[in-house]
């Protein structure tokens, strides 16, 4: 690490704070206002059995196929811990200032996610209520802890995750075969998607700042990224199924998760030195792995796919 780089958590607030305001303001100047009740069907929504008396819940009044329910509860779950995610990213980026407020700005816009999404699932009737309610209740109470160190590797982190919500939610819409449910998670999405060009544009100030910290850091996350619902009761059953429908999975992580970030921000082009440009050859091999290892998942589904169609 070169002598000159900042490692002090409140002097890279200090040093990074105009680049957040910078952003704030291209992000407020950018992002449309939109209100979940338009996205919502509530003329298909009726009344379900307890104290109202109406009519229970059973998996025939789902249009939906299985993989596209199991895929937006784990995006609406995902969501719906949102107080512990606000309670992370404020403990890092602080509530004074530029970061104060993107930090508030940007909990007010993932609110909306939750609440449109569990509209569109009950009035749908698409998920069954008191197991979505169940899973919600267990989820949150398990909260979500930072499992990184630091501003850099919570910067790196979110830079990636954002995107990979991104790709999550416009997948899981395009495979729903509901317009109404395709057009509501477009728009997340698009949220998502100004989210990461935030968080994306602070990492790439991060290079600049302390590049060799900041690769560091990058490959810590790349090389051990979870998806921040990983807590999700059987999660790893419900991953594999929206990988295999192609929802979301390594390809998809690698190709268009990962390699853009890192191609945006110039990781491989950063001038670095000693542990930095360690940790840049690192990240080269855990790539070249992945990509192997996404070439053959793929190659296995569509042999699946393959000989389930005959």
């Amino acid at each position: 690490m070169s002598p000159a780089e900042p490692t002090d958590l409140l002097v890279l607030l200090r040093e990074l704070e105009p680049v957040v305001e910078e952003n704030l303001n291209r992000h407020l100047a950018t992002a449309k206002e939109w209100f979940p009740h338009e996205y919502v069907p509530w003329s298909e929504g009726r009344d379900f059995d307890g104290i109202l008396g109406g009519e229970a819940w059973e998996p025939g009044q789902s249009k939906l196929s299985e993989v596209a329910r199991v895929s937006l509860v784990v995006n609406l779950l995902t969501e719906d811990n949102l107080p512990s995610y606000h309670h992370e990213i404020a403990t890092v980026f602080g509530r004074d200032g530029a970061w104060g407020t993107w930090v508030h700005r940007w909990t007010a816009e993932e609110g909306r996610h939750g609440i449109a999404i569990r509209d569109y699932l009950l009035a749908t009737r698409a998920v069954d209520p008191v197991a979505l309610e169940r899973a919600r209740m267990t989820h949150m109470e398990g909260g979500f802890h930072n499992s990184y160190e630091g501003l850099m590797e919570s910067v790196a982190y979110v830079s990636f995750q954002e995107l990979a919500t991104r790709v999550s939610h416009r997948n899981t819409g395009t495979i729903s075969g509901d317009p109404v449910c395709e057009q509501l998670l477009a728009r997340v999405a698009a949220d998502e998607n100004l989210h990461m060009i935030f968080y994306r544009n602070l990492l790439a100030a991060a290079f600049d700042l302390a590049p060799n910290a900041a690769m560091r850091a990058v490959t810590r996350v790349a090389t051990s990224f979870q998806m921040p619902g990983h807590t999700i009761e059987g999660f790893g059953r419900k991953s594999v199924q929206i990988a295999k429908a192609g929802i979301y999975d390594l390809r998809l992580h690698h190709d268009d998760v990962l390699t853009p970030v890192l191609r945006q921000v110039r990781a491989y082009e950063r001038p670095l030195s000693g542990d930095g440009e360690a940790a840049r050859e690192e990240l080269a091999t855990f790539m070249a792995d992945l990509d192997a290892q996404a070439s053959r998942f793929v190659e296995r589904r569509d042999a699946q796919r393959a000989r389930a169609a005959v």
